[in-house]
Protein backbone atom coordinates (compact mmCIF):
# COMPACT_ATOMS: atom_id res chain seq x y z
CA UNK A 1 0.00 0.00 0.00
CA UNK A 2 1.42 2.97 -1.04
CA UNK A 3 0.25 7.14 -0.21
CA UNK A 4 -0.02 9.51 -2.70
CA UNK A 5 1.67 12.61 -1.61
CA UNK A 6 0.19 16.50 -1.51
CA UNK A 7 1.07 17.17 -5.52
CA UNK A 8 -0.62 13.66 -6.58
CA UNK A 9 2.70 12.69 -7.89
CA UNK A 10 5.41 10.73 -6.47
CA UNK A 11 4.15 7.60 -4.37
CA UNK A 12 5.53 7.62 -0.68
CA UNK A 13 6.47 4.08 0.81
CA UNK A 14 4.84 4.34 4.60
CA UNK A 15 6.64 2.99 6.99
CA UNK A 16 4.61 -0.44 8.84
CA UNK A 17 2.83 0.54 12.01
CA UNK A 18 2.83 -1.51 14.80
CA UNK A 19 -0.48 -3.81 14.59
CA UNK A 20 -3.17 -2.28 17.23
CA UNK A 21 -2.76 -5.73 19.13
CA UNK A 22 0.74 -6.84 19.29
CA UNK A 23 1.91 -4.30 20.57
CA UNK A 24 0.33 -4.37 23.26
CA UNK A 25 2.31 -6.11 26.18
CA UNK A 26 5.27 -4.44 25.31
CA UNK A 27 4.31 -0.46 24.61
CA UNK A 28 3.03 2.11 27.41
CA UNK A 29 -0.83 2.34 27.45
CA UNK A 30 -0.41 5.81 26.75
CA UNK A 31 1.82 4.53 23.24
CA UNK A 32 -0.78 2.27 22.87
CA UNK A 33 -3.84 4.42 22.86
CA UNK A 34 -1.72 6.85 20.11
CA UNK A 35 -0.68 3.86 17.72
CA UNK A 36 -4.82 2.69 17.79
CA UNK A 37 -5.46 6.22 17.03
CA UNK A 38 -3.11 6.49 13.92
CA UNK A 39 -4.00 2.78 12.33
CA UNK A 40 -7.79 3.97 12.93
CA UNK A 41 -7.00 6.86 11.61
CA UNK A 42 -5.13 5.90 8.42
CA UNK A 43 -7.49 2.81 7.50
CA UNK A 44 -10.62 4.87 7.60
CA UNK A 45 -8.43 7.41 5.09
CA UNK A 46 -7.79 4.41 2.63
CA UNK A 47 -11.40 3.19 2.78
CA UNK A 48 -12.46 6.43 2.43
CA UNK A 49 -10.81 6.49 -0.80
CA UNK A 50 -11.12 3.46 -2.37
CA UNK A 51 -14.79 2.96 -1.43
CA UNK A 52 -15.90 6.41 -2.16
CA UNK A 53 -18.25 5.02 -4.87
CA UNK A 54 -19.64 2.15 -2.85
CA UNK A 55 -21.53 4.57 -0.10
CA UNK A 56 -18.32 4.14 2.54
CA UNK A 57 -20.00 4.91 5.53
CA UNK A 58 -17.38 4.21 8.02
CA UNK A 59 -15.53 1.72 9.56
CA UNK A 60 -15.85 -0.50 13.22
CA UNK A 61 -12.13 -2.53 14.83
CA UNK A 62 -13.01 -4.85 17.05
CA UNK A 63 -9.87 -6.90 18.70
CA UNK A 64 -10.25 -10.50 19.81
CA UNK A 65 -7.94 -12.86 21.42
CA UNK A 66 -7.78 -14.53 18.07
CA UNK A 67 -7.88 -11.98 15.13
CA UNK A 68 -8.71 -8.44 14.55
CA UNK A 69 -11.94 -7.74 12.62
CA UNK A 70 -12.94 -4.68 10.51
CA UNK A 71 -16.21 -3.92 9.58
CA UNK A 72 -17.01 -1.63 6.75
CA UNK A 73 -20.18 0.06 7.19
CA UNK A 74 -21.05 1.24 3.32
CA UNK A 75 -24.81 1.33 1.49
CA UNK A 76 -23.97 -0.76 -1.24
CA UNK A 77 -21.87 -4.19 0.04
CA UNK A 78 -22.39 -5.87 -2.88
CA UNK A 79 -19.80 -4.01 -4.68
CA UNK A 80 -17.67 -4.01 -1.37
CA UNK A 81 -17.59 -7.56 -0.93
CA UNK A 82 -16.65 -8.08 -5.30
CA UNK A 83 -17.64 -10.73 -7.55
CA UNK A 84 -17.27 -14.05 -5.51
CA UNK A 85 -15.64 -12.65 -2.60
CA UNK A 86 -12.58 -10.80 -4.90
CA UNK A 87 -12.38 -7.15 -3.88
CA UNK A 88 -12.98 -7.86 0.28
CA UNK A 89 -9.89 -10.82 -0.08
CA UNK A 90 -7.71 -7.88 -1.62
CA UNK A 91 -8.60 -5.15 0.91
CA UNK A 92 -7.84 -7.68 3.86
CA UNK A 93 -4.32 -8.60 1.69
CA UNK A 94 -3.66 -4.51 1.15
CA UNK A 95 -4.70 -3.61 5.08
CA UNK A 96 -2.30 -7.19 6.70
CA UNK A 97 0.62 -5.95 4.35
CA UNK A 98 0.55 -2.12 5.25
CA UNK A 99 -0.18 -2.91 8.99
CA UNK A 100 2.31 -6.42 9.90
CA UNK A 101 -0.28 -8.11 10.39
CA UNK A 102 0.37 -11.87 10.09
CA UNK A 103 -1.74 -14.18 8.04
CA UNK A 104 -5.00 -15.23 9.36
CA UNK A 105 -4.92 -12.41 12.45
CA UNK A 106 -6.84 -10.10 10.49
CA UNK A 107 -10.24 -10.33 8.75
CA UNK A 108 -12.55 -7.31 6.83
CA UNK A 109 -16.44 -8.01 7.22
CA UNK A 110 -18.87 -5.66 5.12
CA UNK A 111 -22.42 -3.82 6.91
CA UNK A 112 -25.07 -2.88 5.39
CA UNK A 113 -25.86 0.49 6.82
CA UNK A 114 -29.53 0.35 8.21
CA UNK A 115 -30.36 3.77 7.05
CA UNK A 116 -28.19 5.70 4.49
CA UNK A 117 -30.40 9.16 4.79
CA UNK A 118 -28.87 9.13 8.26
CA UNK A 119 -25.44 8.76 7.66
CA UNK A 120 -23.57 11.81 6.98
CA UNK A 121 -19.91 10.32 5.08
CA UNK A 122 -22.93 8.40 2.65
CA UNK A 123 -24.80 12.05 2.47
CA UNK A 124 -21.32 13.66 1.50
CA UNK A 125 -20.08 11.15 -0.77
CA UNK A 126 -23.63 11.97 -2.60
CA UNK A 127 -23.53 15.53 -2.88
CA UNK A 128 -19.79 15.44 -3.89
CA UNK A 129 -20.68 13.14 -6.69
CA UNK A 130 -23.63 15.50 -7.79
CA UNK A 131 -21.24 18.63 -7.70
CA UNK A 132 -18.67 16.81 -9.64
CA UNK A 133 -21.67 16.07 -12.33
CA UNK A 134 -22.40 19.48 -12.95
CA UNK A 135 -25.36 20.08 -10.92
CA UNK A 136 -26.04 23.55 -9.56
CA UNK A 137 -24.61 23.65 -5.69
CA UNK A 138 -28.07 25.02 -4.08
CA UNK A 139 -29.89 22.30 -6.35
CA UNK A 140 -27.31 19.03 -4.93
CA UNK A 141 -27.61 21.03 -1.32
CA UNK A 142 -30.97 20.93 -0.90
CA UNK A 143 -32.20 17.52 -2.07
CA UNK A 144 -29.61 16.54 0.19
CA UNK A 145 -31.18 18.12 3.13
CA UNK A 146 -35.07 17.30 1.88
CA UNK A 147 -33.74 13.66 1.41
CA UNK A 148 -32.21 13.75 5.18
CA UNK A 149 -35.24 15.09 6.80
CA UNK A 150 -37.39 12.90 5.05
CA UNK A 151 -35.75 10.09 6.46
CA UNK A 152 -36.37 10.79 10.08
CA UNK A 153 -33.73 13.16 11.03
CA UNK A 154 -33.88 15.79 13.23
CA UNK A 155 -31.94 18.47 11.64
CA UNK A 156 -29.81 18.75 8.71
CA UNK A 157 -27.23 21.34 7.48
CA UNK A 158 -24.70 21.31 4.52
CA UNK A 159 -22.19 23.65 4.33
CA UNK A 160 -20.47 23.89 0.63
CA UNK A 161 -17.64 26.51 0.79
CA UNK A 162 -15.59 27.53 -2.60
CA UNK A 163 -15.57 29.02 -5.51
CA UNK A 164 -18.92 27.83 -7.25
CA UNK A 165 -19.88 29.99 -9.58
CA UNK A 166 -18.24 32.98 -9.19
CA UNK A 167 -14.15 34.44 -9.08
CA UNK A 168 -14.62 35.10 -5.45
CA UNK A 169 -14.84 31.82 -2.89
CA UNK A 170 -17.48 32.17 -0.32
CA UNK A 171 -19.78 29.56 1.78
CA UNK A 172 -23.29 28.67 1.37
CA UNK A 173 -25.24 26.95 4.25
CA UNK A 174 -28.41 24.74 4.01
CA UNK A 175 -30.54 24.07 7.29
CA UNK A 176 -33.64 22.37 7.93
CA UNK A 177 -34.91 21.41 11.05
CA UNK A 178 -33.79 21.35 14.82
CA UNK A 179 -29.61 21.09 15.54
CA UNK A 180 -28.11 21.18 18.68
CA UNK A 181 -24.59 22.50 18.87
CA UNK A 182 -23.34 22.23 22.84
CA UNK A 183 -22.58 20.02 25.56
CA UNK A 184 -22.92 16.16 25.64
CA UNK A 185 -25.47 15.48 23.51
CA UNK A 186 -23.25 17.19 20.60
CA UNK A 187 -21.20 14.12 20.77
CA UNK A 188 -24.24 11.24 20.57
CA UNK A 189 -26.36 12.90 18.86
CA UNK A 190 -24.31 14.60 15.81
CA UNK A 191 -23.18 13.07 12.58
CA UNK A 192 -20.37 14.49 10.82
CA UNK A 193 -18.34 14.40 7.49
CA UNK A 194 -16.44 16.27 5.55
CA UNK A 195 -15.65 15.98 1.69
CA UNK A 196 -13.35 18.04 -0.81
CA UNK A 197 -14.46 18.43 -4.51
CA UNK A 198 -11.98 18.76 -6.91
CA UNK A 199 -13.67 20.91 -10.05
CA UNK A 200 -12.10 23.10 -12.49
CA UNK A 201 -12.36 26.05 -11.10
CA UNK A 202 -10.84 25.04 -7.82
CA UNK A 203 -11.52 23.11 -4.43
CA UNK A 204 -14.71 23.32 -2.94
CA UNK A 205 -15.10 21.44 0.77
CA UNK A 206 -18.32 20.01 1.40
CA UNK A 207 -19.30 19.71 5.34
CA UNK A 208 -23.04 17.70 5.96
CA UNK A 209 -24.16 17.46 9.97
CA UNK A 210 -27.20 15.30 10.75
CA UNK A 211 -28.72 15.50 13.97
CA UNK A 212 -29.83 11.95 14.62
CA UNK A 213 -33.16 10.96 16.31
CA UNK A 214 -33.71 8.76 19.29
CA UNK A 215 -34.12 5.62 19.27
CA UNK A 216 -34.75 3.64 21.83
CA UNK A 217 -33.64 0.38 19.72
CA UNK A 218 -29.96 2.42 19.10
CA UNK A 219 -30.42 1.29 15.38
CA UNK A 220 -31.40 4.55 13.99
CA UNK A 221 -30.04 6.87 16.63
CA UNK A 222 -28.79 7.38 20.06
CA UNK A 223 -30.44 5.27 22.98
CA UNK A 224 -29.96 7.89 25.61
CA UNK A 225 -32.70 11.10 25.53
CA UNK A 226 -31.16 14.71 25.03
CA UNK A 227 -31.13 16.17 28.97
CA UNK A 228 -33.30 19.02 28.19
CA UNK A 229 -36.01 17.08 27.21
CA UNK A 230 -39.36 16.64 29.58
CA UNK A 231 -41.62 14.03 29.71
CA UNK A 232 -45.10 15.15 31.51
CA UNK A 233 -46.36 11.64 33.30
CA UNK A 234 -49.94 11.68 34.04
CA UNK A 235 -51.02 12.09 37.68
CA UNK A 236 -51.45 8.91 40.01
CA UNK A 237 -54.81 7.90 40.62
Amino acid sequence: LHCLSQNFGTAVKLPPIQPIMSAAAQISKKRKFVADGVFYAELNEFLARELAEDGYAGVEVRKTPVRTEIIISATRTREVLGEKGTRIRELTSLVQKRFGFADGSVELYADRVANRGLSAMAQAESLKFKLLGGMAVRRAAYGVVRYVMEQGAKGCECIVSGKSRAARAKAMKFKDGYMISTGHPKRVYLDRAVRHVLLRQGVLGVKVTIMLPQDPTGRTGPKEAIPDVVEVRAPKA
